[in-house]
């Protein structure tokens, strides 16, 4: 019988998965906010520490995400110096029935809009 996984490994597994999948060295990399983004934040962390990830700058969508990564000395850059990103990741607030995702539940909405709007591709 296969295994049940909490609502936090998912989370864990897609935050993951995401970086894996498409930051690479040298990129501008939007940060997004909330529970998902978090495990997204704490592997490019991770990734820098182990020197997997170089050159990379990021752009925090929440003064929560900015803390996290400044406690995993990520560099952090602002859209008035970076205005073009390479990638952003975030989570959805909600997924409908038609599996569209629904941004706005949470409270950083306007700049995780400013930070996909800049971003070359948004997961």
């Amino acid at each position: 019988m296969a295994e049940k996984l909490s609502q936090d490994e998912l989370k864990k597994m897609v935050g993951y998965k995401s970086v894996d999948d498409y930051v690479k060295s040298g990129m501008v990399v939007g940060l997004g906010t909330g529970s998902t983004a978090y495990f997204a934040v704490e592997r490019v962390g991770e990734l820098l520490k182990s020197g997997e990830l170089k050159d990379i700058v990021c752009i925090p969508t929440s003064v929560r995400t900015k803390e996290q990564a400044e406690s995993l000395d990520i560099p952090l850059v602002t859209l008035d110096t970076h205005s073009k990103l390479d990638v952003a990741i975030d989570g959805a607030d909600e997924v409908d029935p038609d599996l569209n995702l629904v941004k706005g539940g949470g409270g950083a909405l306007l700049r995780e809009k400013m930070v996909e709007v800049c971003a070359d591709k948004f997961i």
